[in-house]
């Protein structure tokens, strides 16, 4: 009997909750529950924000712990191993972009909290393939976040060539944006941070950019005009998108792993006339999860954290709610 936390309607209460999960199937690991990150994604769910949450919802897609079983047909993780789980719990493995290393754009992908019961539990259990070991070195109790929020960042750089010599500015200083300011100040980017706050200026600069633009001044932003070659955006409201659009050198690109709702309002000649690209990409395959926690450890990156134990998830949610986080929550067993 595995014993989690789930919330019984859109927007409810998390409350005690004990499923039977059967036998462990032959490609399946079973985890020991150490920690388990909350993102925004979560509460997203929680209050089926996307139309796609089905209750009773146990949350928590962020993961790191032991490996307590493991299926006969399971080769790549073993007893006893430190582990994470991210955004998927499971791919079919056979289409052609899982035969292509794509498997975080798999159509028929389990997420680990759609369909499925996550991590807000003393247990979890997925497809072994979408679990990924953790590098000696690594700090445990903030790892969590690194297998959503931390590839979500991490994964453009590999998908789109970022270079050393690459101008990279971040819209956002949160959840996100902090550790995309981390891994592209140790990438050799020069890194600009864009944010609303003046409180989080300082530490902008002392997490890895170089320069900080008030995103609230049309003025500064102006002043920058045909300057980065990417510009990633981690918020997930409505901006002024054309006015980033004109702060991209020619051939730049503004990429989009915020999760915002609402339409984008984009003039197509700022596109045209410098040949700039608006893409979005999701978190990444267990792969680049991997390349991005060897990537972390060496250079001493981690997710700067609270940590709630996990018997206060309510109270924890909450926080996340406020927009107070700073600037992700654990849970911690």
């Amino acid at each position: 009997m595995i014993k989690a936390y789930a919330a019984f309607e859109a927007g409810g209460e998390l409350k005690p909750f004990e499923y039977e999960p059967g036998e462990l199937r032959r490609t399946e690991v079973e985890i020991n529950v150490e920690h388990c990150g909350i993102c925004h994604s979560d509460l997203s769910m929680l209050d089926n924000e996307w139309g796609m949450s089905q209750y009773p919802l146990v949350p928590g897609h962020e993961v790191v712990g032991t490996i307590a079983q493991a299926g006969a047909d399971v080769t790549n993780v073993t007893v006893g191993q430190k582990v994470g789980l991210g955004w998927h719990a499971g791919y079919c493995m056979t289409c052609p972009t899982c035969m292509s290393g794509d498997h975080n754009m798999c159509a028929s992908a389990t997420g680990t909290i759609i369909g499925h019961h996550g991590g807000f539990a003393d247990k979890v259990r997925a497809q072994a393939a979408s679990v990924v070991a953790l590098p000696e070195g690594l700090d445990v109790e903030s790892a969590g976040p690194l297998f959503c929020g931390g590839v979500t960042v991490f994964n453009p750089l590999v998908q789109f060539n970022v270079t050393p010599t690459s101008k990279v500015a971040v819209i956002g200083i949160g959840g996100l944006g902090h550790m995309a300011l981390q891994f592209l100040n140790a990438w050799g980017c020069k890194v600009t941070a864009f944010t609303s706050s003046d409180a989080k200026k300082k530490e902008a600069l002392k997490m890895g950019a170089h320069q900080t633009i008030n995103s609230r001044d049309a003025g500064q932003i102006e002043a920058v005009a045909g300057q980065f070659d990417l510009i990633i955006s981690t918020v997930n409201v409505k901006l002024d998108w054309n006015a980033y659009l004109s702060a991209l050198k020619p051939r730049g690109r503004l990429h989009i792993v915020g999760a915002t709702t609402e339409p984008l309002d984009i003039s197509v000649f700022p596109l045209l006339m410098g040949q700039r690209s608006v893409s979005s990409s999701p978190v990444g395959s267990p792969a680049n999860i991997a390349r991005m926690l060897d990537f972390a450890t060496h250079h001493g990156i981690k997710p700067v954290i609270e940590t709630f134990p996990m018997n206060q998830v309510n109270k924890a949610m909450d926080r996340l709610r406020s927009g107070d986080a700073h600037y992700r929550i654990v849970l911690t067993r």
